[in-house]
């Protein structure tokens, strides 16, 4: 882990106000307020020497896949659903969408990354709420 990836993850605890950052090993765990999200691993990151007692955050439980594909986070970083505070969000549950849609933004690192639909269909589920910080891999629509 180099100095610019840990002065991006204290942004990331700062602007989303989260209660809790721990590196351990190659996994991050964020946590804000009794919600717990696990990011993914950091590549050559330096293991800290941390006693096995402290380790209490319980694993996430497996999320049941419901009908529909699953629109996931290509990264980790906070989830948008709108182009601006003040605008009206991408989509909302049950809008009908089209391949190449623009869903909501992700940005990781600064940069924003818009997030598109790759089939037609109707959104069933918005998975993450509007400024949460989500994982790689993470589902972040349900559309059917």
């Amino acid at each position: 882990m180099n100095i610019k990836d840990i002065a991006a993850l204290a942004e990331i605890v700062k602007q989303n106000e989260l209660t809790k950052l721990e590196i351990n090993g190659e996994n991050i765990v964020i946590e804000r307020a009794a919600q717990v999200v696990q990011a993914a691993p950091i590549l050559n990151a330096v293991q800290p020497a941390v006693p096995e007692q402290m380790h209490t955050t319980e694993p996430i439980a497996e999320v049941k896949e419901k009908e529909g594909v699953y629109v996931k986070s290509p990264a980790v970083g906070v989830f948008y659903a709108a182009p601006s505070p003040d605008s009206k969000p991408f989509v909302a549950v049950g809008d009908t969408v089209h391949k190449g849609d623009t869903l909501c933004i992700i940005e990781a690192m600064k940069l924003m990354n818009e997030i598109n639909s790759e089939m037609d269909g109707e959104i069933a589920e918005i998975c993450v709420g509007n400024g949460q910080v989500v994982e790689y891999d993470q589902p972040l629509f349900r559309i059917i």
